[in-house]
């Protein structure tokens, strides 16, 4: 088999020095959105924007955890952990988990420390978890977990392991905001670090399945982050607590996503749209694509924010 659960479960984890510039965080800033985002009627120069494309005004968006250090530490890496061989055209990023213990800086140097933390066997797929431990000299900066969905890889009779949903938010969302998606935006975003050919050739995207090239979703993470970010929590990117998706869909470069915000305070009542009640409140989100009537796209999808 070519995941061998206990091998990939005992391995040794692996830890390494990450390092990223204001160039890095502006980079990906530019890859999930930044600067062109629609409700803004001059979106490079306005100075909500620039906070995410000006080195010396620059805010970090929690989600640039998920590419700092020049790449996608819980797929690409996750996959050349002891005990995983598999066919890179099998793979999808099923899930992502970021909990920020710290407001990142636009500067730092840092150590990660990666393990497979659960392996699951979905019968006709594998799930890998893969959980990675970002530290600096000052403490805990980040922990990232990546679900990784292998196709044709699940059958061997392990644990199936929780498949826990949320429950539908009620009522209206409190905002609903449309994020297009440029024909270039993966071949932009994959300059943080994740190449999976998948995003960019189109003759290896129809080998994997698809009519064409798909969107990293890493990307739409990051695209959805800001816009709750932008229009939720006032622009403020260290209220980010946490923040969960399960990906639901492909999206295609050229599409628009139609984002679905429920705002609920820290006891899980409406709180009025703005996060702002004492401890921790949660913003739950939908993301669709538009152009192919709603297809969902991210599920099960939670911000918690101060």
């Amino acid at each position: 088999m070519p995941i061998d659960a206990a091998k990939a479960l005992a391995a040794e984890p692996r830890s390494g020095e990450i390092a990223w510039t204001p160039k890095d965080v502006q980079l990906y800033h530019l890859g999930v959105g930044a600067a062109a985002n629609p409700d803004k009627r001059s979106p490079a120069t306005d100075p909500d924007e620039l906070r995410y494309t000006l080195e010396s005004r620059l805010h970090v968006l929690p989600s640039f955890a998920t590419v700092a250090g020049a790449g996608s530490p819980g797929v690409i890496s996750g996959l050349s952990m002891p005990g995983i061989d598999v066919d890179l055209a099998r793979v999808l990023h099923g899930g992502q988990t970021v909990r920020i213990h710290r407001p990142l800086p636009a500067e730092g140097t840092a150590t990660a420390t990666s393990r497979i933390a659960a392996v699951y066997d979905k019968g006709k797929a594998a799930v890998l978890v893969m959980r990675t431990e970002v530290t600096d000299a000052e403490g805990p900066l980040w922990t990232n977990e990546a679900q990784i969905f292998v196709r044709g890889e699940g059958g061997w009779g392990g644990a199936r392991g929780p498949s826990a949903r949320l429950e539908p938010p009620a009522g209206e969302p409190d905002k609903v905001v449309e994020r297009p998606v440029r024909e270039d935006q993966a071949l932009l975003y994959r300059l943080s670090g994740d190449w999976n050919p998948l995003h960019a050739d189109p003759e290896f995207a129809k080998v994997a399945g698809f009519e064409r090239p798909i969107l990293h979703g890493l990307c739409t993470y990051g695209i959805t982050l800001k816009a709750v970010v932008d229009t939720l929590l006032g622009g403020d990117v260290s209220r980010v607590r946490s923040y969960a998706t399960r990906f639901a869909g492909v999206v295609y470069p050229g599409e628009t996503l139609r984002i679905r915000m429920w705002s609920r305070g820290s006891g899980g009542s409406r709180d009025g749209g703005d996060g702002g009640n004492s401890g921790d409140s949660r913003v739950q989100v939908s993301v669709t694509a538009v152009d192919r009537d709603d297809a969902p796209v991210l599920a099960d999808t939670l911000v918690e924010h101060s």
